[in-house]
């Protein structure tokens, strides 16, 4: 195993800065001139980033000031976005070429003898559904007026007098609580 890790070890020290004669840390291959060149161009570009960052965020200050002084709120520029994108797919070769196929479908003989029928077809419907629904309100009147209809409804009258008894002079339960009067002590 040892013998297998001595090669990754070995090629792995390569990278591995050493110290330098005035006690600084150097990179295997550089010289220490050559090293605080390095790191001096490092400090300069590394202070042109925080430059930039401080610029950008002006910029970006200054872009939202002049928007809001325009009117321009996230939700305009979202709208205006949406609209040139709906804009842009309306002119795009696709759309044209599926809107005029869909031209050309609608003018054909299939779609209008297609639509005709469909059309014809829901006028049936709707009139028949009115016919069913005369007959069903017909046959009820009918059934109501049957000497059969009469004479349950008789009964369930006679039935309906017992049960209340003499509600209809002023007497019996006042209220819905009192058709189901509790019982004293009862647990519930």
């Amino acid at each position: 195993m040892e013998s297998a890790n001595q090669g990754l070890v070995s090629d792995s020290l390569t990278d591995v800065p050493v110290q330098g004669a005035t006690g600084t840390t150097v990179p295997v291959g550089l010289t220490e001139e050559e090293s605080e060149e390095l790191k001096n161009e490092l400090t300069k570009v590394e202070d042109e980033i925080v430059t930039l960052r401080q610029v950008l965020a002006a910029k970006e200050k200054t872009a939202y000031e002049l928007k809001r002084k325009l009117g321009l709120t996230p939700l305009n520029e979202l709208k205006q976005n949406f609209t040139k994108g709906w804009q842009d797919v309306q002119t795009s070769s696709a759309y044209l070429s599926a809107s005029a196929t869909l031209e050309d479908l609608t003018q054909s003989e299939a779609y209008k003898k297609t639509q005709e029928t469909l059309s014809q077809a829901g006028q049936k419907t709707s009139a028949a559904l009115t016919t069913v629904g005369s007959v069903i309100t017909r046959k009820f009147g009918d059934m109501r007026n049957s000497p059969s209809f009469k004479s349950f409804e008789d009964r369930v009258g006679t039935i309906k007098s017992k049960v209340i008894g003499g509600r209809e002079n002023g007497d019996g339960l006042q209220s819905p609580t009192e058709m189901n009067p509790t019982q004293d002590g009862a647990p519930f």
